[in-house]
């Protein structure tokens, strides 16, 4: 289901206590306010990647080859995605689901990617731990390690982003940790102390935003490493915030965020728009259609 909140919080669950009640299904249209979104299912329910329209219908469902979290919307449409396993890449695919694009990596594991304006595709491998830049024709132009303390190749690197200045951006998830690195791997700045980390993302103003996992927290960090701002659980009860799997900043200035239900299925929002005043002004609440998610985007934005 699909809700649009635009009311204070005790108006908002009482609204929603009174839907329960009368055991009415709400579905808010795209023109009511309703997204379009686009995410990861995962967990307890398949791994499979879909799209919503603005009321909450499947219009795409497509299933990866091996464990896939993480992906991107490119500009021409298609979707850009890591899988990790047998077999473990990064491949690009039409909203029909053609194949268009495909590297495969030797490491385990490959859970998070990136595709550059200029074609080519960052590609984040585990074991060994480092950001690997390919061609479109599958070539390797750049290796650059990335330092992390965790030998489990599952638990090493989660989103990369490569930087204006050209240096990496790497959310570690096993250490709780984010770094900035140079072409060459030496770390130029760190933030420590966030638990399963799973994606750091470098803003206008030169602060981090990043996606504290089981801490139950977004923060947007200054580079002197000080929080200038922060959401959490207690700012929202409502949205049973379980885990930050996912960041987007919308056009709006607000930012969508991803709430992995692991362990919490069926209780609470896979997905929440807020503010920056803290306040929830649109909750994803489908548990029929969804179990748990990780990376949601909002499409158009």
């Amino acid at each position: 289901m699909v809700t649009t909140d635009r009311l204070g919080r005790r108006e908002w669950l009482a609204g929603m206590a009174l839907l329960a009640a009368e055991g009415v299904r709400r579905e808010a249209g795209g023109a009511e306010g309703g997204r379009r979104l686009m995410f990861f299912e995962y967990g307890k329910g398949p791994n499979r990647l879909l799209e919503l329209d603005g009321a909450g219908k499947v219009v795409w469902e497509h299933i990866p080859p091996s464990i896939a979290v993480i992906f991107q919307i490119l500009g021409n449409g298609n979707v850009l995605y890591a899988y990790g396993g047998k077999p473990t890449g990064v491949r690009e695919v039409t909203r029909q689901g053609k194949e268009v694009w495909n590297y495969t990596s030797e490491c385990p594991q490959v859970l998070g990617c990136e595709r550059h304006k200029n074609g080519n595709t960052l590609v984040a491998e585990q074991g060994p731990c480092r950001a690997v830049e390919v061609d479109p024709q599958g070539k390797v132009v750049r290796v650059t390690p990335l330092k992390t303390s965790i030998e489990n190749y599952h638990l090493q690197v989660r989103n990369v982003h490569q930087l204006a200045n050209g240096n990496i951006l790497a959310a570690h998830e096993g250490e709780g940790a984010v770094r900035e690195v140079d072409r060459e791997g030496k770390v130029v700045w760190e933030y420590l102390g966030v638990e399963n980390a799973g994606d750091a993302q470098r803003l206008a103003n030169g602060n981090t935003l990043i996606s504290c996992g089981t801490q139950k927290r977004v923060i947007e960090v200054t580079p002197g490493g000080k929080v200038a701002w922060e959401f959490g659980a207690a700012d929202a009860p409502e949205v049973n915030f379980t885990w930050a799997s996912s960041i987007q900043q919308l056009k709006n200035g607000n930012l969508l965020v991803g709430n992995f239900l692991r362990g919490q299925e069926g209780q609470g929002a896979h997905a929440f728009e807020v503010t920056r005043d803290k306040r929830v002004v649109w909750t994803y609440l489908d548990h029929t259609l969804v179990k748990s998610l990780t990376t949601v985007r909002a499409l158009g934005e």
